[in-house]
C-alpha cells in the first residue's frame, strides 16, 4: 500500500469543505467541522505542521466514514 499523503490542517480543512462539511467553530488552534448528516471532526491547525499519519487515518476512517482510497481521490 502506498504511503498516506501528508497534509497540513489547512489543506485538510479544504478537503472537508469539498465533502460538504462546514467550519462550526474554532477553539485555539483546533477547528471543528460539522456535516448536515451529523458527522463531526476536529482538526489541529498548527502553522507549518503536517497532521500525523495516525491522526489523519483516524479522521478519514472514523470521523468521515471513508476508505483511504476514496479520500485520496478527492484531493
Amino acid at each position: 500500500m502506498a504511503k498516506l499523503l501528508r497534509l497540513t490542517g489547512k489543506e485538510l480543512g479544504k478537503a472537508l469543505e469539498k465533502l460538504g462539511f462546514t467550519l462550526h467553530h474554532q477553539t485555539g488552534s483546533h477547528q471543528v467541522y460539522k456535516h448536515q448528516d451529523g458527522r463531526v471532526t476536529t482538526i489541529p491547525v498548527h502553522a507549518g505542521e503536517e497532521i500525523g499519519p495516525g491522526l489523519l487515518l483516524k479522521i478519514i476512517k472514523k470521523d468521515l466514514g471513508l476508505m483511504r482510497e476514496e479520500f485520496e481521490k478527492l484531493l
